[in-house]
C-alpha cells in the first residue's frame, strides 16, 4: 500500500485537492492530511479512526468545509486501504 495519495472532494463551494499521508503508529493508524484554503494557507490535520470505525479528524478549530469533507475522506481513506 503507497504511504501517500491525494483525492478531490467537493468541500464548501468548491472541489479542493485533500493530500493523506499514512502515518504508522503501531496499532493506532492514522492519517496526515493537507490542503490549500481559498488564499493557497496550507491547513494541517490528522485523521484517526473512531470507536465506531469511521476515520475522524482529530484537529478542533478546522473550518466548516474541512469538517464537511470528512465522510468523503472517511470513503476515501477506505477505498485507498482496500486497494
Amino acid at each position: 500500500m503507497n504511504i501517500h495519495f491525494s483525492c478531490i472532494i467537493k468541500a464548501g463551494n468548491r472541489q479542493r485537492e485533500f493530500n493523506l499521508r499514512l502515518l504508522p503508529a503501531g496499532e493506532d493508524t492514522r492519517y496526515e492530511v493537507d490542503v490549500p484554503d481559498d488564499r493557497g494557507q496550507r491547513i494541517y490535520f490528522h485523521m484517526q479512526r473512531s470507536p465506531e470505525g469511521q476515520w475522524r479528524a482529530s484537529a478542533a478549530g478546522l473550518p466548516e468545509w474541512v469538517q464537511q469533507a470528512e465522510p468523503g475522506l472517511d470513503t476515501a481513506i477506505r477505498e485507498h486501504q482496500g486497494s
